[in-house]
């Protein structure tokens, strides 16, 4: 419906029009248990009354509601026409007053896409579940509002539920003559209310801390998670980390937690990672973790738990005007994540799993055609959902890493406590901040957000050494470059580390820290050094850039990567390496060649499993299609022997035992797998518990080694929620012509599977062995897509059209049909043109690789 996608001029208007006071909201969530009636939506009760101020009485406006049917509305006491007032998603409102009062009565709907109140069956026990999701613009789906981020109010909300289930919102609940009543909140934007209800399993502790002006500050702690995942919560750890989350926070922001009570919730079948509703966080329930993982899973929760505690103060009590500075809680929570994460936990090298993973996403962002300024320029709502992406989180994030190492860490920290004064439970723009940067720092920050945050692309730095006839260093200059289409040269703060070997390690003995400006910098404090053989021109990771390496240095990593000593430096390197084979700058067979050698010696774990990433897609993108068979038997054959080598129960054997299942080529590999699962193998140490065993059959079921039946046995084994999403990507795994009809079919023409389902059978569709299976689809794709962005929610849709992309088709063709469909359908949706000329760049990117490694055989 047009009236679901609203607009940026139609959101100012709005907020230029009304202020609203509060919200009470009441559901009746009751429905949600036993079997559904008739033939329409399970639908739940929902009642809205808004008070809000009018500054023009006798104008008109809307608030934003999408639900099955509307019973009632009454504005002022008036009775409304429901037919006449309300189209789907907007209730008209004329004649306003100075001071108004809205109620609105519906039977809002159910989600099975993860989008508004989500309704989840647990196929072991049959417990129901139900959490909110909203962000950027679901509330709606729930209660009768006025869906903006600067419309902030206080909510109170009441729940009735089932008599046995628990119900948890913003503020502290308690349960009287059957309904749960919440405590009234502190203004805050409605995407980020929350309800969460059912038999969840509830843990809970406490946080205190003594103020500096001597007041007590008490935070009750909650952790919950469904009652089939209790045998696995490791509620303390969660507990932990929280609590050294909130003492940095309260160490560093100098303004005590805002909202009371602190409770996370895991949730099933969800969209996210997380999202920081004030006082009830939701997370994706796959952070309790089921089986064995390595240390990189746990630091990756952790720092998700501090993304999301962050938000609390850079989102919540100071919240962006509109979609355009997304930025200003994204980029800092994402940057505040990792920077708690050193300095609060066990996670020391938080930075170099940013450097090395965190980064990636922003490069690969940044080169796409759709990349954006930080402060991105979002006419709606679908502008808005598409930019939750790489450049709003890691780019920013970096770019504020790099404003960290400007400015300097105290005069930061201070103006983010001058902003949280300022603008406690306001509303900002850019200028905001900014001001408030440039009282502390004395710098311009004008100029440099607009190098920053107002322009798109990254530079490439590489280092330039002439030595003298004494072979000393002469002179040590950094070139910067820019892409022709977004040519900006950016001030860069740059450590540039100079490296030797000493023995059988390479370790750095020079360095200097320096701005790096415009397309040629000398940096004389390295003139007289002895000649290095390894330059590094971002050591320590200050700024964000692509890094390039002379030709000494690329000579040297060839031979001795393995040998550098500093693990961030290490992951440095292994970044830029993997950004030249996605130029199409390094063969990618010379890119894996290094993994080959080299990723055994990996200590950082987090790096060694990103490495297993970065290998298996220059196998599947990268590699010249001539060369993949042997690709592929080399890298199985590596990974077997890494995985035999490894220290036996280790976590770098659990990584090698993934990536060698991930990989997996030849009939005797196949035969370990299957030995693995039925105990006729054994590898010392390695302990097959259900998760592994999922990881195994995937492969097997993907190479026609185990069949339905193979499946519905393990089912039985692992007959939960994760279980039935893991037999469904299996399902879709096989390589059969009516399996992969009857995939396509469930996903693009029902809307019956959930959306970990549509998730799940989309992954298991996609087998890189399966091409020619494949290829009758991609024709199928263009003509599907947009209709598939009409009839679907938006999550849905997007999941579908970046999914199910024929990026497996990689030949000229598939980009001559892509850029048919964007020619013939120029007045498609922007959101879903933006989609489709991504994934036509990501194949375009691969097929350059292509050919870089073709060369390379030729040569």
């Amino acid at each position: 419906m047009p009236g679901e996608n609203l607009s940026r001029d139609e959101a100012r208007e709005r907020a230029a029009l009304l202020s609203v006071d509060g919200y009470d909201v009441s559901l009746d969530v009751r429905s949600a248990v036993g079997d559904p009636s008739g033939d329409g939506p399970r639908t739940f009760r929902s009642v809205t009354t808004v008070r809000f101020r009018c500054n023009e009485p006798g104008a008109s406006s809307f608030a934003d509601l999408i639900a099955p049917s509307v019973t009632a509305v009454t504005l002022n006491g008036r009775d409304l026409d429901p037919g006449e007032i309300f189209d789907g998603s907007r209730i008209l409102l004329e004649d306003l007053a100075a001071e108004n009062e809205l109620v609105v009565d519906a039977q809002c709907a159910y989600s099975r896409t993860g989008e508004g109140l989500h309704r989840f069956v647990d196929p072991e026990d049959g417990e129901v579940y139900l959490y909110t999701q909203y962000e950027p613009a679901d509330s709606r789906r729930v209660f009768a509002t006025f869906e903006q981020p600067d419309l902030k109010a206080p909510f109170r909300f009441e729940v009735r539920a089932p008599e046995e289930w628990v119900v948890w919102s913003n503020g502290v609940g308690e349960r009287t003559d059957g309904v749960w009543r919440f405590a009234e909140t502190k203004p805050i934007a409605t995407y980020i209310t929350c309800v969460v209800a059912g038999p969840y399993h509830h843990v809970t502790d406490s946080y205190e801390r003594v103020l500096e002006d001597g007041t007590r500050l008490e935070i009750p702690l909650g952790a919950l998670c469904r009652k089939g995942l209790a045998p696995y919560f490791d509620a303390d750890d969660v507990f932990l980390v929280t609590k050294q989350g909130l003492d940095f926070f309260h160490d560093h922001f100098d303004y005590p937690y805002p909202f009371g009570k602190y409770d996370q919730a895991f949730v099933p079948e969800y969209n996210l990672g997380a999202m920081e509703n004030p006082g009830l966080v939701t997370f994706r329930e796959e952070y309790i973790f089921r089986g064995k993982v390595t240390q990189a899973s746990y630091e990756a929760r952790a720092n998700v738990i501090l993304h999301e505690m962050a938000h609390m103060w850079f989102g919540d009590l100071v919240t962006m005007e509109w979609w355009d500075d997304l930025w200003l809680k994204e980029s800092f929570a994402d940057f505040m994540g990792t920077f708690s994460l050193v300095g609060a936990t066990r996670f020391t090298d938080g930075w170099i799993t940013f450097a090395n993973r965190r980064k990636a996403w922003a490069y690969r962002a940044d080169q796409l055609p759709s990349t954006h300024p930080i402060t991105a320029d979002i006419h709606d709502l679908q502008d808005a959902k598409l930019n939750f992406d790489g450049i709003t989180y890691a780019k920013g994030a970096s770019v504020l890493k790099q404003l960290v190492a400007y400015v300097g860490q105290d005069a930061f920290l201070e103006g983010a406590r001058r902003y949280f004064k300022r603008h406690a439970y306001g509303n900002t723009r850019l200028g905001d901040l900014l001001s408030v940067l440039a009282e502390t720092s004395g710098r311009d920050m004008g100029a440099w957000a607009r190098s920053w945050l107002q322009t798109a692309g990254v530079n490439s730095l590489t280092p330039q050494v002439l030595l003298d006839a004494n072979g000393l260093v002469s002179e040590v200059s950094v070139l910067q470059e820019a892409p022709e289409s977004h040519p900006e040269l950016r001030p860069h703060r740059v450590a540039i580390g100079l490296y030797r070997r000493e023995g059988n390690r390479l370790v750095r003995y020079a360095r200097t820290e320096t701005d790096v400006d415009g397309p040629r910098t000398v940096v004389p404090e390295l003139a007289g050094q002895e000649a290095p053989e390894l330059v590094l021109v971002n050591d320590e990771d200050l700024t964000y850039c692509k890094i390039r390496f002379d030709e000494m240095s690329l000579h040297t990593l060839r031979a001795h990567l393995g040998d550098i000593t500093d693990p961030l430096a290490r992951a440095l390197c292994w970044s830029a390496l993997w950004n030249l084979t996605r130029d199409a700058l390094l063969p990618a067979r010379d890119f894996i060649a290094l993994v080959l050698r080299f990723a055994g010696r990996e200590s950082d774990i987090g790096v060694l499993q990103m490495l297993h990433a970065w290998a298996q897609a220059a196998l599947v993108h990268y590699v010249a299609p001539p060369l993949r068979k042997t690709g592929e038997r080399l890298v199985a054959e590596e990974a077997l022997k890494e995985l035999r080598a490894a220290a036996p129960g280790s976590e770098h054997q659990l990584a090698w035992a993934r990536f060698f299942a991930s990989v997996a080529t030849s009939a005797s590999d196949f035969d370990l797998l299957q030995g693995l699962l039925d105990g006729t193998a054994e590898i010392d140490g390695l302990e097959v518990d259900q998760e592994l065993r999922w990881a195994f059959l995937e492969p097997l079921t993907a190479h026609g080694h185990a069949d339905e039946a193979v499946l519905a046995a393990e089912l039985a084994r692992d007959d939960t929620a994760s279980g039935k999403r893991h037999q469904v990507r299996c399902l879709a795994a096989r390589p059969s012509a009516a399996v992969k009809a009857q995939a396509w079919a469930q996903v693009m023409e029902s809307d019956a599977l959930s959306n970990a389902l549509v998730e799940a059978t989309i992954a298991g569709f996609n087998q890189p062995s399966q091409r020619e299976l494949l290829a009758p689809y991609a024709q199928k794709y263009f003509a599907a897509i947009e209709r598939i962005w009409s009839e679907r929610s938006i999550q849905i849709a997007m999941n579908i059209v970046k999914g199910l992309y024929p990026s497996l088709q990689d030949h000229p063709d598939t980009l001559v049909e892509s850029d048919i469909w964007l020619a013939m359908h120029a007045s498609a949706p922007p959101a879903l043109r933006r989609l489709v000329l991504e994934a036509w760049d990501d194949l375009a990117r691969g097929l350059r690789g292509q050919a870089c490694d073709a060369r390379a055989e030729s040569a």
